[in-house]
């Protein structure tokens, strides 16, 4: 099997598939480590595709299945656009001893990466399976080779993030679309968006919006309540100032 030219050229087109529709989950993985201390970024890129890209081939075994199950695109779809609105979030400053540990911020990373690729790989995964035309090993195969480049491409969206900031909202946006596109597949609005064919993308759009909307007005009252924090903590006395 593995000398014949076909089995290379499918596990080509599956490397290719994969990174084509995983452009998202990278933007994923690169705002939810964006605050991690330097010394654990690569950690949680490393953990956090390892367990995105085996959660996909798992998923990829049970694609049509779960395809199948009423409502849960618009469930995956509204999950998506919570994440999105989460990631935007400026870092939360830590006042007093309540000091989260560093550990809880890598893990917490992990989760909201291995969360997202669950919800954008519904779709993607029925692509990966078709170019596998039914091989488990030969899909296996595939998606384990794209790992490192996957965490490659994590890795210069990180550096660009921390060069040009506004990266993060251009991220949250592009959860947000997928979040409307797959809105837009759900069958419950299936009549409707066949007779409004202008739903198609205007629903993505919309959710991109939304996301950056109230993204940036939970930052800016996140803002405002840690400068209220800092000023009182200004005025309120040290004991040794009682002295």
């Amino acid at each position: 099997m593995l000398s014949s030219t076909q089995f290379w050229v499918d596990v080509f087109k599956i490397i290719v598939i994969d990174l084509l529709l995983s452009g998202d989950n990278a933007v994923v993985i690169a705002l939810a480590c964006r605050n991690l201390p330097l010394e654990q970024r690569k950690r949680g890129i490393l953990f956090g595709v390892a367990g995105a890209i085996t959660l996909r081939v798992v998923l990829t075994f049970f694609a049509v299945s779960l395809l199948s199950l009423p409502y849960l695109k618009l469930v995956g779809a509204l999950l998506l656009i919570w994440i999105g609105i989460k990631l935007i979030q400026p870092e939360e400053e830590e006042h007093g001893e309540g000091n989260i540990k560093a550990d809880t911020h890598l893990w917490g990373a992990v989760k909201t990466i291995i969360i997202a690729d669950f919800v954008m790989s519904l779709d993607n995964v029925l692509g990966v399976a078709g170019a596998a035309h039914g091989n488990a090993t030969l899909l296996v195969f595939g998606l384990l080779v794209s790992i490192p480049l996957i965490a490659w491409s994590s890795q210069l969206v990180l550096k660009l993030i921390d060069r040009f900031p506004f990266i993060i909202y251009a991220g949250g946006a592009l959860l947000g679309y997928v979040a409307g596109e797959m809105l837009a597949g759900e069958a419950l609005f299936k009549t409707l968006l066949d007779a409004q064919h202008v739903l198609h993308w205007l629903i993505p759009a919309g959710c991109a919006f939304l996301v950056l909307v109230v993204g940036k007005w939970l930052a800016a009252r996140k803002t405002a309540k840690a400068r209220v924090i800092d000023l009182l903590d200004e005025q309120v006395p040290s004991p040794h100032d009682k002295s």
